[in-house]
């Protein structure tokens, strides 16, 4: 390739290329996977040498559709979400050649999965206000704290992981941003069962756990900073995924509308409508913010998608229950089991209903995420902080 942006002729080839070499019918899933990451075609956007060819992100789609055509394995994007979504580019932006070069590969393929250690009991809403520990001994880090909601993390090979390591200095100030291997000594996994009867999400407890310095993101200090690159990801993964007409909750109820004519009513077809017109709003403007972001990083718009995300599932799917009446209220199976992907839209009405819940919490609540839509998209006064430059050891906890 020359140092031009490759176009999309050019991407068609490579594509053919790579798939004459590696034929999917007889190709190992993982080899091929390998050999497109190697080729460049993994995520094309990204720089030569990690998986891409520094072309725009509006050409990926050109390489999925001969793929998808040809039927070349996928990388499971549903089982390694978090990876993809939120550790890769922060990564990406933060991190040095050897990480870059240590991390993206096995991430994109699916060798190594990820999770996220951000959360923590007496900081959810109020992250910053985190109080698991981290202390410099030589070239290392001793974490001592306990994180909570993490999905995936019975599952995961290395999570993402924000701790203090200055208490003195003010809460946003003092955090620094890093690489935790699961796997390490010290680290405890529990499930949390949820109110589906899963355990999607789990509590984590570190115990001495030794991070090496050279598996920090950023500089130290400065993990605030770094982790805003992961949460404004996180947002946009959750609430602007690329979903075809009637994709989503929205799906099941009109097909469920269209098949049961006994069950419609005038009052909840005009309901049923009106969902629909915003899914649909939603799901459009979800696709302007995905081609916003092709010039570059993802802004607060991602939070403003989040909040239509989780309001529109829990509507859609109360307006599934009551359309199904007793029917809604059956439940298919209340197995204690640790699924390893998140499914909003999965199993039967009952499920999409209870698990939609937590749809207004996760990725940041929406409390939170109406204070970032109403600063930094509107442009309102910021809420009033007492907390600003006090030491994080001398708040009231």
């Amino acid at each position: 390739m020359s140092e031009r942006e490759p176009d999309a002729a050019e991407l068609r080839a490579l594509t053919r290329e790579l798939l004459a070499a590696h034929p999917p019918a007889t190709t190992e899933p993982l080899d091929f996977l390998r050999a497109r990451f190697d080729a460049g075609l993994a995520w094309v956007h990204y720089p030569v040498g990690l998986g891409g060819l520094g072309a725009p992100r509006s050409l990926q789609p050109v390489v999925d559709a001969e793929l998808t055509a040809a039927g070349a394995p996928d990388n499971d994007p549903r089982r390694i979400g978090i990876g993809l979504g939120m550790a890769a580019p922060t990564v990406l932006k933060y991190g040095t050649e050897e990480q870059k070069r240590r991390f993206l590969r096995p991430l994109w393929v699916g060798e190594e999965v990820w999770c996220q250690l951000f959360s923590e009991p007496g900081a959810g809403s109020d992250l910053a206000a985190l109080g698991t520990r981290a202390v410099r001994e030589g070239e290392d880090w001793i974490v001592n704290g306990q994180k909570v909601w993490t999905s995936s993390a019975h599952l995961a090979r290395w999570a993402i992981l924000i701790a203090r390591t200055d208490p003195g200095l003010p809460k946003h100030q003092g955090i620094s941003y890093f690489i935790c291997d699961m796997t390490d000594p010290g680290l405890e996994v529990r499930p949390l069962r949820q109110i589906t009867g899963e355990a999607e999400f789990n509590e984590v407890f570190l115990t001495d756990v030794r991070i090496p310095d050279a598996h920090r993101l950023g500089a130290v200090g400065e993990g605030w900073k770094v982790a805003q690159t992961t949460l404004m990801n996180e947002r946009v993964s959750i609430g602007g995924m690329r979903l075809p007409r009637e994709g989503g909750m929205i799906g099941p109820v009109a097909r469920t509308w269209r098949e049961r004519p006994d069950l419609r009513t005038h009052d909840l077809h005009q309901r049923l409508l009106t969902l629909w017109v915003e899914a649909e709003v939603a799901r459009l403007t979800g696709e302007r913010l995905r081609q916003q972001l092709m010039a570059g990083q993802p802004g607060p718009e991602g939070s403003g998608m989040k909040l239509a995300f989780a309001r529109l599932n829990q509507e859609i799917s109360g307006l599934e229950v009551e359309l199904l009446g007793q029917e809604g209220l059956l439940y298919s199976d209340w197995t204690m089991r640790r699924p390893e992907l998140v499914d909003f839209t999965g199993r039967d009405a009952g499920y999409r209903y209870l698990r939609s819940k937590g749809n207004s919490i996760e990725g940041g609540t929406s409390e939170v995420l109406l204070n970032i839509v109403a600063e930094r998209v509107l442009g309102l006064p910021a809420e009033p902080r007492n907390d600003k430059d006090i030491a994080w050891k001398d708040l009231a906890r």
